[in-house]
């Protein structure tokens, strides 16, 4: 198992991401980043939890509605 830290593994990315572009400029990077890592967080949540959205908001620190928000907006949901 990595014994990197989440920000390390973010860093790291940003780095590749950054060299991959060849001196072009980025743009709308935030939006990009979490519309990237906000799905697997939803995924890995409503796993670990079994399904269960108290739960899960919970665990992620947001209230019940913006995670069924978040879960539709992802297609997570129906």
């Amino acid at each position: 198992m990595s014994k990197k830290t989440l920000d390390e593994c973010v860093r790291e990315t940003l780095a590749d991401y950054f060299k991959d572009l060849g001196g072009a400029e980025p743009h709308a990077m935030h939006d990009m980043v979490m519309r990237t890592v906000e799905r697997p967080l939803l995924e890995v949540v409503m796993e670990r939890t079994a399904g269960n959205q108290s739960k899960a908001a919970e665990w992620l620190g947001i209230n019940r509605n913006t995670l069924r928000r978040k879960l539709l907006e992802h297609h997570l949901v129906k």
